[in-house]
């Protein structure tokens, strides 16, 4: 039997090939008006990932339009339990009246990086998925907060890696103000997919070996050769046997 992954971007942040991407990937986190996106946005990408047989889920964040999400912020507790209900529930309300089922949630940006390391945040982002989408999964960063609390919970996890991101040796995200950030084109990034999946591992940026035992992996949706990457990638680890498909 051979190796199975499922493939995932983030989409309705306003990227010009959503549609595209679609016909590409088996996940999509859906945007859904705390960093990007509106109803209409949310509607288009249901409509979207029903008729390409793609897993919608949410992909709730800090309320930071301004800074796309990606800044770090101190709310917390209920304060931010309310802030990410209300993203959820309007997503779900949409989702509803399109008849797609939400199958997971994946925290954006700052919260996700945040919440990683932080058992307040991710308990916070485990107690809204319990609250509005039950039965669904969280996509997180492996070894993280955010799977350790979902496995106190009985919430299924799927394990996440990042196709278009570089590692530090400690296994989190290199920051995007830094040098070396990104990995730059889509043959890397295919590339380092068939690292997660085969080897289950990353070089690092100051080229280590870091553990990455993941189930899905993931292309920005608004990065600029989001499409092309994601594309190199599917060939790639189909090329080498490599199932893509839903992660559930």
């Amino acid at each position: 039997m051979s190796t199975a992954v499922d493939l995932n971007a983030d989409l309705g942040e306003g990227a010009p090939f959503d549609a595209e991407l679609m016909g590409v990937i088996t996940s999509c986190n859906i945007a859904c008006g705390g960093h990007a996106g509106d109803e209409q946005s949310m509607r288009i990408a249901l409509q979207q990932a029903r008729e390409n047989n793609v897993a919608a889920g949410a992909h709730p964040s800090f309320p930071d339009r301004e800074n796309f999400g990606r800044t770090k912020c101190s709310l917390n507790g209920s304060e931010l339990e309310t802030a990410l209900r209300l993203q959820v529930q309007t997503l779900k309300r949409i989702a509803s009246e399109e008849d797609v089922q939400l199958t997971h949630l994946k925290p954006h940006g700052a919260l996700y990086n945040m919440a990683a390391v932080d058992e307040n945040l991710a308990r916070s982002v485990v107690s809204v998925l319990i609250q509005d989408l039950a039965g669904a999964v969280l996509f997180g960063p492996p070894a993280s907060a955010l799977q350790k609390v979902a496995a106190r919970e009985g919430i299924g996890f799927v394990a996440e890696g990042f196709a278009d991101r570089a590692y530090e040796v400690d296994g989190r995200l290199r920051d995007r103000a830094k040098p070396g950030a990104m990995v730059a084109t889509p043959n890397a990034q295919a590339q380092q997919a068939m690292s997660m999946v085969k080897a289950k591992k990353v070089i690092s940026y100051t080229v280590e070996d870091v553990p990455m035992d993941v189930q899905t992996i993931c292309v920005h949706g608004d990065s600029e050769h989001a499409l092309d990457a994601a594309r190199a990638i599917r060939t790639t680890l189909e090329a080498n046997g490599i199932a893509v498909c839903r992660y559930r």
